[in-house]
């Protein structure tokens, strides 16, 4: 029965779980890990937002103005590590990711991977 308890529990475990490794995801692509990260789910949307991203030399290219040149590095980083990020979702939910969009932001440092899942087998 959804909405239960169990099933707010477990999915508050499951959150924690995405959270903790789009962290280690971005530590092993980019060398540093965001400081704080949050995952909502809700029937066929994964949210995880980020925060504290960049790397201490892309801060020094947004300090020098360079805030373009960060995002198209950051966007890069976001399509190498695709395959992984939609593997570690659908892992932790046994459910098929149809969509990944991913995003950053400068001022305020934030990041967003945003996963949509196929529907379920009884829908």
């Amino acid at each position: 029965m959804s909405g239960t308890t169990e099933d707010t529990a477990s999915h508050g475990a499951t959150a924690a779980s995405i959270s903790n490794g789009m962290v280690g995801l971005l530590h092993r692509y980019t060398g540093r890990g965001p400081t704080k990260a949050r995952t909502t789910i809700s029937d066929n949307l994964v949210v995880c937002v980020m925060a504290a991203t960049l790397t201490h030399g892309e801060q020094t290219l947004v300090d020098e103005g360079k805030e373009k040149i960060v995002l198209r590095g950051r966007r890069a980083f976001q399509e190498a590590m695709e395959d992984d990020a939609v593997n570690l979702v659908e892992d932790l939910l046994d459910r098929d990711v149809v969509a990944f969009m991913s995003n950053n932001h400068i001022d305020p440092d934030l990041a967003v991977e945003i996963f949509i899942l196929g529907a379920l087998a009884d829908e």
